[in-house]
């Protein structure tokens, strides 16, 4: 990689900084498994005047959604599922299954329904959907505050009530972005014997060394937990009735009294937080096909799988209602994240082949098997669709590639 090229996103990051539109950010490339660059603008926390630095730890929200759908992966390799497999063989709630007929306009206009099964629960094409995105049941859901936040309770509960709604299409019908990786996150505790967080800890962070992982800011972190803003005046998720004007940088959550510092809901869709050194690890197991110091968190062949385009064509294809942290014209998804499939029709510079997945807060992490890279951006500003920091930074590493 281009050295000097590389200066370009530091500049990049400070740009943003100036202007107001992130308080702070992190940039980690690696290649070939070598440390290419890395550097961080701006602050963790402005109103104490605290840096962002390399171990700020941050919310990583849907970048949770990759390691959920990993654990899937790990649990199929021991033959103890398919992914044809209903959901309700693992959650009964799920059986007798109603779908909102097309064009429904209130949530009793249902039709009898199949249960997804784990492989659309995976790709988002299950018909369950997220409170935020249009449509009868976000609305539904977002009365009930079906969301999996933090400070929610008990993820076993917490599906129980949504399995008593009806889904937004028929299985397979389309493609919605949706809370169906939190019902993974309980079908894994029910497989597994164990709670999520148990799983993640034993099965995936130890074994890569990913410390500062979790789903409660750890004990001891104290201000290095940055904060969260947003340029919204209302509520940062809450898209359906965004409200702009205002400060750019409004303060919505802070270290001292974060529902993460005392979280006691495993949200598998969006619980995680942690350091960008630790999630650097879990995106170069991904380029690694698997691959971690001593051995394998899943084979060669089942990361190939999971990082494959699993759906007919491009997600623009499967005509998506739904907000969604990446283009969805020639990118298609796999299990726990996007692929790209023809970088012309992204309209982003990317190889065949990227898998990358973001999150609320407006983080972001891609691998590039063409070029044997693995990035990550960290920074705190929700929601992630305020500014197109994710395919700049993807052409300013393109552009530094020689």
């Amino acid at each position: 990689m281009d050295q000097g090229r590389l200066e370009r996103v530091k500049a990049w990051q400070q740009r943003y900084v100036d202007e107001r539109k992130y308080a702070g950010s992190s940039v980690l490339i690696l290649q070939n498994g070598e440390e290419s660059f890395f550097h961080v603008a701006g602050q963790r926390n402005i109103e104490a005047g605290l840096p962002f630095t390399r171990d700020t730890v941050v919310r990583i929200y849907s970048m949770t959604k990759p390691v959920t759908s990993l654990s899937i992966m790990m649990l199929l390799e021991r033959g103890l599922f398919h992914l044809d497999a209903p959901v309700s063989d693992f959650i009964p709630e799920f059986s007798n299954m109603q779908a909102l007929v097309q064009g429904a306009t209130a949530i009793d206009q249902t039709e009898p329904s199949r249960a997804p099964t784990l492989h659309e629960l995976l790709t988002h094409t299950s018909g369950l959907s997220y409170p935020f995105n249009p449509g009868v049941l976000p609305a539904a859901m977002n009365e009930r505050a079906l969301m999996f936040k933090p400070n929610q309770g008990n993820l076993a509960k917490m599906v129980s009530e949504l399995a008593i709604y009806p889904l937004a299409f028929q299985p397979g019908a389309r493609w919605e972005y949706s809370v169906s990786i939190d019902v993974l996150g309980r079908v894994v505790e029910v497989v597994s014997g164990k709670t999520l967080g148990e799983f993640f800890q034993d099965e995936i962070f130890a074994p890569l060394g990913m410390r500062e992982t979790g789903f409660r800011v750890a004990e001891g972190t104290g201000d290095r937990f940055a904060s969260l803003y947003t340029p919204l005046a209302g509520d940062a998720m809450a898209l359906n009735s965004a409200k702009t004007g205002g400060d750019t940088l409004r303060l919505t959550d802070s270290y001292g009294g974060s529902p993460f510092e005392s979280a006691d809901m495993m949200s598998g869709g969006g619980g995680l937080v942690g350091t960008i050194d630790d999630y650097v690890k879990f995106a170069e197991m991904l380029r690694l096909r698997g691959a971690c110091e001593d051995g394998f968190i899943i084979s060669p062949q089942t990361a190939d799988f999971m990082m494959r385009n699993h759906l007919p064509g491009d997600i623009a294809s499967m005509g998506p209602q739904s907000f969604a942290e990446q283009p969805m014209e020639g990118m298609g998804f796999g299990l726990g994240g996007a692929v790209v499939l023809d970088p012309g029709r992204a309209r982003c510079p990317g190889s065949v082949g990227d898998f990358s997945w973001g999150g609320m807060a407006s983080t972001f992490f891609w691998v590039d098997p063409v070029l044997d890279l693995s990035v990550v951006f960290f920074t705190q500003l929700s929601p992630s669709s305020s500014y197109p920091s994710r395919a700049e930074l993807k052409a300013l590493v393109h552009g530094a590639v020689c």
